[in-house]
């Protein structure tokens, strides 16, 4: 019987030391900016509750009571709140698709699992700057929510939220961007984690309105190895996962035609996402995971 210690950390598995060791030195801050201020860990002239005193003033109705100083109070009688100065702060909402497509994996590993260990990654950078994280789990509805949040045990939270998540039914990407916009209005940085097995127009018909609405967007194209360049020498029946439809095809169409067509998908996934001002990264689930979040958050950094 596992003990009570060992449930509470068994999400944190999703986080690979590997991973964790290529992003030590980067961070992860939100392109834009939220009430005349830089998104991301930043200083705000706000007053607010953070490490750094600013100056005392008399406590009045209204005050929250947890800045009382009551080492003032026992000396004098009197009633004094600190004030601090304040922090920033960005939110990371990741969007992971849950699809049963995303339970694909030709090498051992879905798509769904490397998704989820990215999402991990993505969440605690986020977490260790002090920035709100939240996740929407969903397929062709939203499977399971967790508004960003930044107190204590948001960051496991997430992690349980990621860990439990199954690869099962089809994608429909109006459900959860529409109820995306309903529940979050602040801006901050939104993570789309899938492999993208949807038309082009409906994806920058669903993600425009996230752009529009100054959300900083990055969209990471999930593939297998066997989806990118697929290997067969003989004529061999494929299935959706999602649709249950078959066709049988010949390795001459998956040596050239196919190839093709899904380096053309991806251009045009790339294209979309340039013209509403996101970022489109590959991720191929057969290559070091670190490899590709150190690549793209460096040059997120230098692109600044």
């Amino acid at each position: 019987m596992a003990t009570a210690a060992n449930k509470t950390s068994a999400p944190f598995h999703l986080l690979d030391p590997k991973v964790l060791a290529s992003i030590a030195n980067l961070e992860l801050v939100a392109r834009g900016v939220v009430e005349g201020f830089v998104i991301g860990l930043h200083r705000s002239p706000k007053f607010g509750f953070s490490q750094e005193f600013v100056e005392y003033r008399a406590y009045g109705e209204g005050d929250d009571p947890r800045y009382i100083d009551w080492n003032v109070f026992a000396r004098t009688g009197k009633t004094f709140i600190k004030r601090f100065l304040g922090e920033t702060n960005s939110h990371l909402m990741i969007m992971l698709d849950a699809s049963a497509s995303m339970g694909f994996g030709s090498r051992g590993i879905s798509k769904l699992h490397v998704g989820k260990m990215l999402a991990a990654a993505l969440a605690y950078m986020s977490a260790r700057q002090h920035d709100a994280v939240g996740v929407m789990v969903f397929a062709d509805d939203i499977l399971d929510y967790r508004p960003p949040a930044s107190r204590s045990g948001s960051l496991q939270g997430v992690m349980h939220t990621l860990d439990k998540a199954e690869a099962r039914q089809g994608t429909v990407l109006s459900k959860p961007m529409a109820r995306f916009q309903e529940r979050i209005k602040r801006r901050g940085l939104v993570a789309v984690i899938s492999d993208f097995y949807c038309d082009t127009e409906e994806l920058l018909e669903n993600v425009r309105p996230l752009a529009m609405q100054g959300q900083d967007v990055i969209l990471f194209h999930l593939l297998d190895p066997a989806e990118l360049t697929p290997e067969i020498k003989e004529s061999t029946l494929y299935e959706d996962m999602e649709t249950g439809h078959a066709i049988e095809v010949s390795p001459a169409f998956m040596k050239k035609e196919y190839r093709e067509r899904i380096a053309a998908h991806v251009a045009a996934l790339q294209n979309a996402a340039r013209g509403i001002n996101a970022d489109h990264v590959l991720v191929n689930t057969g290559e070091p995971l670190e490899r590709a979040l150190h690549s793209y958050l460096t040059f997120r950094e230098k692109r600044g």
